[in-house]
């Protein structure tokens, strides 16, 4: 069936022209509540990771010869890359139910009671940022990890019991963006741990391709590709730009088509530049050029030039510049590399040991 056109022809006569939009500060390309209506159903619909993906479908094809139980699962890697994505697709390969929880909101055992008691046989539980779990609610977690029971304390002093209370068999699927700060036992208990790395531009490129078709458009293949490159390898960050720029070709193409005129200039409007740099990216890089001459400063030196908290710096922005090799991580600081500059549009800064092995 054709689109019906968005703009009558009479309305649009000069449609080849780009209006001048405002400028969009609002631009989150990490947002995550519009997630679920772009994410694959089935492990079949899963685009890139391939190597884990093959060793999840050879997991859960011997899970469900045996008639077993899925073990413990475990992923990692940056965020918005897909680890929510495999956590509810694998339940649905297998058929049973899902239930989803979130690290840092389980203060105490007794807010995770109820999804061990709900647990139906062979569920999964999803644990979101599974290292942000606190002492006492890691603690409670392990017996029913390992053995399928835990134990409630009833009453105090003299007059206390514990009850041990069987739990049905099910799976717990950790997700986590900072696999070194999950305790050592905690680690153990996953019998499958899985990494998750960054896509090539192919891939994305792909998975921008079918989600424009999810959301009722048509991309050509250049703005594609450009969308592509300019995600910093992330899936998360290539659909949010794709749904801005979704917006632009809605008021300007007559059919709605993001055509690649049309991507370039969402682009523009939404400060993101062809390496895949957004502003405060290249704020970062300017303040280190500007008031640190490039170089070495520490962490929260530059947070508080910024006006920006270190966690976010070392957590959002840092790990995109340090892997372009535009800045480089040294035992006195962060210094913008020579790529960095040239970058920015700016001559390097003068080697302070000439004809020594330059380190960046």
């Amino acid at each position: 069936m054709a689109r019906e056109r968005v703009f009558r022809e009479d309305q649009h006569q000069e449609s080849h022209k780009l209006p001048e939009l405002p400028e969009m500060n609002d631009f989150d390309p990490n947002k995550t509540d519009l997630d679920e209506e772009l994410r694959p159903q089935l492990l079949q619909d899963v685009i890139g990771q391939k190597q884990v993906v093959d060793r999840l479908k050879i997991i859960l094809d011997a899970t469900r010869k045996r008639g077993d139980v899925l073990g413990h699962l475990l992923l990692d890697g940056p965020p918005g890359i897909g680890k929510t994505t495999l956590s509810t697709v694998i339940p649905r390969e297998l058929g049973v139910d899902l239930q989803v929880a979130a690290g840092p909101v389980l203060d105490a055992p007794k807010d995770l009671l109820p999804y061990l008691t709900n647990a139906t046989e062979g569920s999964v539980l999803f644990i979101d940022e599974i290292h942000r779990l606190r002492p006492a609610v890691e603690e409670f977690l392990y017996p029913a990890m390992e053995d399928f029971r835990i134990d409630i304390a009833l009453g105090e002093g003299l007059n206390a019991r514990t009850i041990n209370m069987p739990l049905k068999r099910f799976t717990v699927i950790g997700a986590t963006t900072r696999a070194g700060m999950l305790t050592a036992p905690m680690r153990d208990r996953f019998v499958y741990r899985e990494h998750l790395d960054f896509y090539e531009s192919e891939d994305l490129v792909e998975i921008v391709t079918r989600n424009a078709k999810k959301l009722r458009t048509t991309i050509s293949p250049e703005a594609a590709a450009g969308i592509a490159c300019r995600s910093q390898g992330t899936p998360r960050k290539a659909n949010n730009i794709l749904r801005r720029t979704r917006d632009f070709a809605t008021l300007i193409h007559p059919t709605g088509e993001i055509t690649s005129e049309i991507a370039e200039h969402a682009l523009k409007v939404l400060e993101i530049d062809p390496l895949g740099l957004e502003k405060q990216d290249r704020r970062y890089l300017q303040t280190l050029v500007d008031i640190f001459n490039g170089g070495p400063a520490g962490l929260n030196a530059i947070a508080h030039s910024m006006s920006i908290p270190p966690d976010t710096l070392e957590d959002d922005v840092e790990p995109f510049l340090l892997r372009t090799g535009l800045v480089q991580r040294t035992p006195r600081g962060r210094v913008i590399t020579t790529k960095g500059y040239r970058h920015l549009g700016l001559e390097p800064k003068p080697d302070p040991f000439p004809g020594m092995p330059r380190l960046f």
